[in-house]
């Protein structure tokens, strides 16, 4: 069954006034800068630098956009990009990279150019949304031209970086508030009907429908494993109505929906899915399912 939502005329797309009555409602939760720019000042490791690649102009001071890159590119070695907060919401998309940056990137660094794009949605974060302050939603955005700033200026740093990228990994989270919240505005703002799937209890990932590389999902599937358990299919065999093609794997047409994960062409693409609202989860156990799928991932392909 639709669910109401409190904005706009049932069936009827929202427009201006729709968007700037949602927009008034949306309010700071959290700050960016004691969560992520904090954090960041004080925890890259050696062999690598902040690089300030934009800001948003909802307010540029408040919301510099940063990545962690290599002080030198060493061409002889393959390239990675790790992405999180591109929906701000999702919580332990921005800690669980933040947590890489922290306690793993340094590891790696003698083997690949490493990436790491910790909030590419500073707004989202503060405010807890998945859209930006425009109703967009940054994770439907990457193509050229995109009028959602979040994309466009991941866009441009990836473009100017120029790296021949062999993986990336997307960071996400499934939340109980998709359904109860963010579907539900969607279909508003769309003036459609969405049927909500069932949330599932668990980690997945999302492969590329047309390179899905269902080797290097089972690799970070079996590494999560440690960590929380797997979502299982629902009663259709299905994860948030897509068909399930390996435990705890779905794919999406990422490039054709304009999802972060469909960038780059790097070979290797995975978006992960964290379920923080389960029993038995904590937001330490999230941090950790994310740097479990991150290591995973750059254990397959060393």
């Amino acid at each position: 069954m639709q669910q109401i939502y409190p904005i706009g005329t049932l069936g009827k797309p929202w427009g201006n006034e729709e968007k700037a009555q949602w927009k008034a409602q949306q309010s700071v939760k959290r700050s960016y800068q004691e969560e992520v720019l904090d954090k960041l000042s004080k925890i890259v490791p050696e062999g690598f630098q902040l690089k300030q690649y934009g800001a948003l102009p909802y307010d540029e001071a408040r919301y510099p956009l940063y990545a962690v890159v290599p002080i030198n590119i060493d061409s002889n070695k393959p390239s990675a990009l790790i992405t999180g907060g591109v929906h701000g919401y999702e919580t332990s998309g921005v800690q669980g990279a933040l947590q890489f940056i922290e306690a793993k990137l340094a590891t790696f660094k003698d083997l690949f150019n490493i990436v790491v794009v910790p909030c590419v949605s500073p707004w989202g974060y503060e405010t807890i949304n998945r859209w930006n302050p425009l109703a967009l939603d940054p994770n439907r955005s990457f193509y050229p031209g995109s009028p959602a700033t979040e994309s466009a200026q991941l866009i441009k740093l990836v473009n100017e970086l120029a790296l021949p990228l062999a993986l990336h990994i997307d960071l996400h989270e499934t939340t109980d508030t998709d359904n109860s919240e963010f579907r539900p505005a969607l279909a508003a703002r769309d003036g459609v009907t969405h049927d909500n799937w069932n949330i599932p209890d668990g980690f997945y990932t999302v492969a590329n429908t047309s390179n899905p590389q269902l080797e290097f999902q089972k690799a970070v599937i079996d590494a999560v494993k440690d960590v929380t358990h797997i979502a299982p299919a629902d009663e259709n065999g299905k994860i948030i109505g897509a068909d399930v093609v390996s435990e705890g794997v779905i794919c999406y047409d990422k490039k054709a929906l304009s999802l972060c994960g469909g960038l780059t062409d790097a070979k290797y693409v995975t978006t992960t899915e964290v379920y923080p609202d389960s029993d038995n989860a904590t937001p330490e156990n999230c941090n950790e399912a994310q740097v479990s799928a991150i290591c995973a991932a750059l254990n397959f392909i060393k």
